[in-house]
């Protein structure tokens, strides 16, 4: 990850803040400040480069990919180093005709993958070759992680490995009931039926149904036990002594 730090000018610090020095940490191509229902306009003129701030700032670049330096050499390593670079050219702009808000980028032909009709298919049988053959090596699963762009596709992806891993497995059903309470008289029940509750699909909320199967990588979506590295985002593998 490129990070950006910017270094506010200790002088106009002190007399603006009542500080020496102000530090910033993040990186614009990667993380944007977050504006409840903003547009793109609004998000945008709310980055700190927008600010009347910016001309008093000195930005430094962290250009050493420390991931990389601690792997060792070979075809591989150079192959993630040319990936990195050309992530990085895409972020900073210099990959690709002006960027008028269209921008279109030619991916690699090494970096695709040849697909026969199916992209989900595609995918997992190159991300996860083992489910075809029902061999689950725990320290294969733990370093390979598909990404996708939507809910809908990462459902789509979880239904098509689930049923692809052939495994002794249990259903989990969340509440589906709402809260009642004097102050509403009833009208959320009468609004929020059990279909429109265990249809919604949201980042954040689990699905209404959830199918556990033996041997599947799973991920923890919230704090249990710090000692025991039981955190937000802990991959996982079940086990028959969960059922």
């Amino acid at each position: 990850m490129r990070d950006l730090l910017q270094f506010v000018n200790p002088r106009s610090a002190h007399q603006t803040f009542g500080v020496k020095i102000v530090v910033l940490g993040g990186d614009f191509c990667q993380i944007l400040p977050v504006v409840p229902k903003g547009t793109r306009e609004d998000i945008v003129a709310a980055t700190i480069n927008a600010s009347y701030l910016w001309d008093n700032c000195k930005v430094l670049r962290l250009t050493k990919n420390l991931r990389l330096k601690s792997m060792s050499a070979g075809t591989k390593l150079q192959w993630l180093e040319n990936f990195a670079k050309w992530i990085a050219g895409i972020g900073d702009g210099t990959i690709g005709c002006l960027n008028d808000g269209l921008v279109e980028v030619d991916i690699p032909p090494d970096m695709l993958l040849p697909s026969s009709g199916d992209p989900i298919a595609t995918v997992v049988e190159n991300t996860f070759p083992m489910f075809s053959t029902n061999n689950s090596d725990n320290g294969f699963l733990e370093n390979r992680a598909i990404l996708a762009t939507t809910l809908d596709v990462v459902n789509a992806i979880n239904q098509y490995m689930s049923d692809m891993h052939v495994a002794e497995s249990k259903d989990y059903s969340s509440c589906d009931m709402v809260c009642s309470s004097e102050s509403n008289d009833g009208i959320l029940t009468d609004v929020h039926k059990p279909e429109f509750l265990n249809g919604i699909r949201t980042s954040g909320i689990p699905n209404h149904s959830l199918t556990l199967k033996v041997d599947s990588p799973v991920m923890l979506l919230r704090n249990i036990d710090h000692s025991l590295g039981l955190c937000n985002s802990t991959r996982l593998i079940v086990t028959p002594r969960n059922f």
